[in-house]
């Protein structure tokens, strides 16, 4: 949230400035723009508003001032509105009260004022027409009676012109004639000239006083007028405004029902322009489309493409976001989209080979007890600290690292894509479909062993094949690869950071994603966003994700920009909100995305860009021309009774389900999750403490095998066996090497990770484990 600028003083009692005000339980305090003036107090919602929409106004004459507390205050005229209003500061809110105590006086005065005049004066008639003919003659009159005043005023002046004239000459004469010739007739006309002026003088005066006078007795009631004209224009203009956006808004419906064809049509979009076609005079119900920076510090917003971008056609989708020659396609894609359109044509999904479970047993209602966690504390080690599986649900990090793969299918509509524009879109997509899965589950996944693995082989029913294994435990790290036969390859390895804040508990993933595609060889590495958990202490766990990901295709140097907005009480965005914007290698914007991490993402195409206004916050925003924008993920609904099961999707609750032929070191043999899984919360505790405890006896017995290697080795082996660790980096720093994974540095990306040597599936294929550790 930007600070708000100090109220700004300007002339003629008017006072601005940013405050907060109060609108309902939902969305708190909303910023507004407030303006003081001819003691009325309104308010809009930018500045740009000021010349068109009003959000509305208080008059300060009958109105009720209170102070809350040292930042909020309260004006009411009696109930009929009431603002609750909020400063920055103090010295802020002193500013607006006082300013607003001395409009009050100021509109007291002159309503008394004016009801005095009013008693002078003839009352008004109660019908518009007969009011109009009144008042019609009577300004008619009074023009009149100031005509007269101002041509006597003219009259007068120019007499004063001419006999000021005289009596200069007059003067002039009398100081050139010498002593005791025509002495006295010159200066009985000097006399004369002297009186006329003064006569004439004197007339100037009386009439200027007159014309004041009559322009003082009618002033008042002028104003008054005045100001119901200028209330009877700003709700004509206002009127104005609504009829064209009701204008607009059919006129595009039209056009799109003449234009798209039945089959395309999508009824959510036409009812949400629908909806947007309504009135921007609610002050909490409108909807206007601004999206956040993407650029620091410009930023943009989306507005309609000219409707010559919309009459194109075509039919092939991927050439439009071509690298050569984009703005010459004549390609419809507002209209078709292969691989955006639900009902488009796609490739016969193949039947399940076996009924995945749909349910696990419910979660046990087991109250947390923190003096029993405290007592099992006393005199350990930190790192030795056990937490019961109360916090946890029953999954591993590995199984939690696996659930990425949930919406797989925009992978495969990325590997059909021509355009590497175009693939972007769904690969960020991907990336933000990831999070969905996090909305609701505030329990923490259970820690992976050392050597621990995960398989997730869905190859006959996806077409795709995961393996996961924790490759090292301090730091705690885990290598995932990922393998489709639609022409897609995914691995990364996240190594997690935490900062505990007091209320709240930062998780910051580190490490890289890479996404590869066979056909076009095109190679995405992004980086994932800060999980923060608030309300550790106390009150109701939720969950929140913000920060920004920067996805780069290093085949063409596209990118995608990604911005999580954080959670703020202040804001009127909607919770969990993304935007995005995907350039070429030139930094042209080609799409926009938008949407939240929790429910969906749109995206759509970029006809124009331009640069815009400055915002309040004194950034320059990008105003970016956009077709209409296309569904390009919706999160699956979760299962019925999901809040009995840990809020666990549909996929999720498959991933502990029991296998045959899986390795014995896989999470699904992991004894303290299974029992968890099963209720037995108590034997999980069991089971977990003395799972921990075996990791650390087996990690201190590699750490005695390799002192006593280089303790028995000569000089030249442990010089040897040093420069081996050193050149080894797939060995642990406890002389642990990871089984399936080994390290690398990708020569496209210049990263560093673990990834896939292969030989877990022959393996599994062969039923032959002899390798794996026992770890359980």
């Amino acid at each position: 949230m930007s600070e708000s600028k100090p109220p700004t003083p300007t002339p003629g009692d008017t006072y601005k400035g940013w405050l907060f005000k109060w609108t309902n339980y939902i969305k708190g305090y909303q910023r507004r723009w407030f303006v003081l003036s001819n003691g009325l107090l309104s308010y809009y919602r930018t500045q740009a508003e000021m010349g068109h929409t009003c959000r509305g106004t208080i008059n300060l004459a009958t109105a009720n001032i209170a102070v809350e507390d040292s930042c909020n205050f309260i004006i009411s005229n009696g109930g009929a509105q009431t603002y609750h209003l909020k400063a920055n500061s103090e010295v802020e809110r002193q500013r607006w009260i006082t300013a607003l105590e001395l409009a009050k006086a100021k509109a007291v005065n002159m309503q008394a004022e004016s009801d005095d005049s009013g008693d002078d004066s003839s009352a008004l008639p109660p019908t518009s027409g007969q009011s109009g003919g009144c008042c019609n003659s009577e300004v008619q009159s009074t023009l009149r009676t100031l005509n007269s005043k101002v041509e006597d005023l003219t009259t007068c002046n120019d007499l004063i012109v001419k006999h000021g004239s005289a009596l200069q000459r007059s003067l002039s004469e009398l100081e050139g004639i010498r002593a005791g010739v025509d002495m006295g007739e010159k200066i009985r006309q000097v006399t004369e000239r002297a009186t006329l002026f003064r006569i004439t003088s004197n007339a100037m005066i009386n009439a200027c006083g007159d014309f004041l006078s009559l322009a003082q007795i009618h002033s008042k009631r002028w104003q008054k007028a005045l100001q119901v004209e200028r209330d009877q224009r700003i709700r004509l203009e206002e009127t104005l405004e609504q009829l064209a956006k009701q204008h607009n808004h059919l006129e595009r419906a039209f056009r799109g029902a003449t234009v798209l064809p039945p089959s395309y049509s999508n009824p959510a979009l036409s009812n949400k322009s629908i909806v947007s076609g309504k009135t921007d005079a609610s002050d909490e119900d409108d909807d206007i489309e601004f999206y956040d920076a993407m650029e620091d510090p410009a930023e943009f917003i989306t507005v309609p493409a000219d409707p010559k971008y919309h009459r194109r056609s075509g039919s092939n989708l991927s050439g439009i976001s071509s690298e050569t020659g984009m703005e010459d396609q004549s390609v419809n894609f507002d209209e078709l989209s292969l691989a955006s359109n639900p009902e488009s044509p796609q490739t016969l999904e193949i039947e399940p080979i076996r009924q995945r479970r749909t349910r696990i047993p419910d979660k046990p209602n087991y109250c947390l007890n923190l003096w029993s966690i405290m007592k099992n504390c006393i005199g350990k080690e930190l790192s030795k600290i056990p937490m019961p599986v109360n916090v946890n649900e029953p999954l591993s990090m590995l199984q939690r690292l696996s659930e990425d793969l949930e919406y797989y299918e925009l992978l495969d509509k990325a590997a059909k894509c021509q355009s590497s524009l175009e693939q972007m879109c769904y690969v960020a997509a991907f990336t933000v479909s990831s999070y969905s899965t996090t909305v609701h589950r505030t329990g923490k996944p259970f820690n992976p062993l050392l050597g621990e693995t995960f398989e997730l082989d869905r190859l006959k029913e996806c077409g795709y094949r995961s393996l996961c294994e924790q490759v090292s435990h301090h730091p705690p790290s885990a290598a995932h690869h990922a393998w489709s036969e639609k022409g897609w390859s995914l691995r990364q390895e996240i190594t997690l950071s935490s900062k505990f804040r007091g209320k709240y508990l930062s998780i910051i993933p580190l490490g890289s994603i890479q996404c590869i595609f066979d056909k076009s060889n095109n190679h995405y590495s992004w980086k994932k966003v800060t999980t923060t958990i608030h309300n550790i202490i106390v009150g109701k766990l939720w969950i929140d994700q913000s920060g920004e990901i920067d996805l780069v295709n290093h085949k063409t140097g596209d990118r995608c920009h990604l911005k999580f907005a954080p959670y703020s009480y202040f804001s009127r965005d909607i919770p969990r909100k993304v935007t995005g914007v995907v350039t070429d290698k030139g930094g042209k914007a080609h799409y926009v995305l938008s949407g939240t991490w929790s429910e969906k993402m749109e995206f759509s195409r970029v006809m124009q860009s331009s640069k815009g206004e400055n915002s309040t916050e004194g950034k320059q925003r990008t105003v970016y021309q956009t077709l209409k924008a296309k569904e390009i993920w919706t999160k699956n609904p979760l299962p019925e009774g999901a809040e009995n099961m840990y809020f666990f999707s549909s996929l999720a609750l498959t991933l502990n389900e029991p296998e045959e032929g899986v390795a014995p070191t896989d999470s699904r043999h992991r004894p303290d999750q299974r029992l968890m899984e099963d209720g037995h919360w108590d034997e999980a505790n069991v089971e977990k403490q003395r799972l921990e405890e075996k990791q650390r006896t087996t990690r201190r017995e590699r750490e005695k095998e390799r002192e006593s290697v280089k303790a028995s080795g000569s000089p030249e082996e442990a010089i040897a066996g040093k420069a081996g660790d050193a050149s080894d980096e797939s060995t642990h720093q406890d002389n642990y090497q990871a089984l399936w994974f080994e390290k690398f540095t990708d020569p496209v990306s210049g990263e560093t990770l673990h990834v896939y040597r292969g030989g877990y599936w022959e393996a599994k294929e062969q039923g032959s484990w002899d390798m794996c550790p026992d770890i359980f």
